[in-house]
């Protein structure tokens, strides 16, 4: 039977390479896509103009698929938007936002549409919308995140038996074997961040590579729910910010504290002491930096091989 996933989107491989801020440029995004996934640039980091230029050196550097991740919550969605229209972009994932807004808009310039969210009732609200793909993301995701923590593994049936549209996991997967346990929960494909990160292509700062490296369990926390959770690993920053809990701050001196340019500074720019370091809980399994085919090559061939182990069982 054909993957619904790969057919809606004409990849080889049920793979998307998450949209992230900082680490998703062109260079990452074509890479996925020549490997046999679906790769995504991450506009949420880029001016109007810049998102252009990618998307652009994007379609000169693969001749296959690829999509934008669009953060709803960023200023300037117009322009991207229009840019993305303009360059006829045809796969657009939204997230951290409300669907409704530019769902139809995106339906009616022929663009295949996903949303991310993290709970059933914004699944149900963003099929309503009229999106043709739910990605379910779990609370080990990294960067922007769901308030319910709800893990990958209670979320993906949850959703799967209440939509009707295709269904993507995402949180937590960085391997074939999660890859193959996330679809045997009822997901059609699987959305990749955090490893990818640790590749050449990846235009996040070598420094944020190599702490994503040494990263252990219980090396990142989920905060900052009071203005948009963010999964982080812990740093200098992060201790002001319990800091600030502990003293009974106010959201407006956590926003404060935040300032703005803080996830560019630690994820682009290298400052691993006063940066945000937003990366999932998988992190922990991550030990090397890696092209981004081989991740592709490696997870079809752990999925295979767990798939035929748990056929031997019977």
């Amino acid at each position: 039977m054909e993957n619904p996933i790969c057919k809606l989107f004409g990849i080889r491989y049920p793979i998307i390479q998450a949209g992230m801020v900082w680490a998703s440029g062109w260079r990452l995004a074509s890479a996925v896509s020549n490997a046999g996934g679906l790769g995504l640039i991450g506009s949420g980091s880029m001016y109007p103009e810049v998102l252009r230029e990618h998307i652009q050196k994007c379609k000169a550097a693969t001749p296959k698929p690829f999509g934008v991740n669009v953060p709803l919550l960023y200023p300037d969605i117009d322009k991207l938007m229009k840019i993305i229209i303009e360059e006829e972009v045809p796969i657009v994932f939204t997230a951290a936002g409300n669907p409704k807004l530019w769902t139809s808009y995106l339906k009616d310039n022929n663009c295949t549409v996903a949303h991310v969210v993290s709970s059933v009732k914004f699944a149900l609200k963003a099929e309503e919308c009229g999106v043709d793909v739910i990605v379910a993301e779990g609370f080990e995701a990294g960067g922007h995140n769901g308030r319910e923590e709800t893990t990958t593994m209670a979320l993906i049936p949850l959703i799967k038996r209440v939509i009707k549209v295709p269904l993507i996991a995402a949180g937590g997967i960085g391997s074939g074997e999660a890859m193959l346990a996330s679809m045997a929960l009822g997901a059609n494909a699987v959305q990749v961040g955090s490893r990818f990160v640790a590749t050449p292509e990846a235009s996040s700062h070598p420094k944020f590579k190599e702490e994503v490296i040494k990263a252990k369990q219980g090396s990142t926390v989920l905060t900052l729910k009071e203005l948009t959770p963010v999964r982080l690993i812990k740093n200098q920053f992060y201790e002001k910010i319990v800091s600030l809990y502990e003293n009974g701050s106010s959201i407006e001196e956590l926003r404060e504290a935040l300032g703005r340019g803080r996830a560019k500074k630690g994820m682009f720019e290298g400052d691993l002491v006063e940066g945000e370091l937003e990366i999932g809980q998988v992190s922990a399994q991550i030990d090397k930096i890696i092209p981004a085919s081989e991740i592709i090559e490696e997870f079809i061939i752990a999925y295979n091989n767990s798939l035929n182990n748990l056929k031997e069982i019977n």
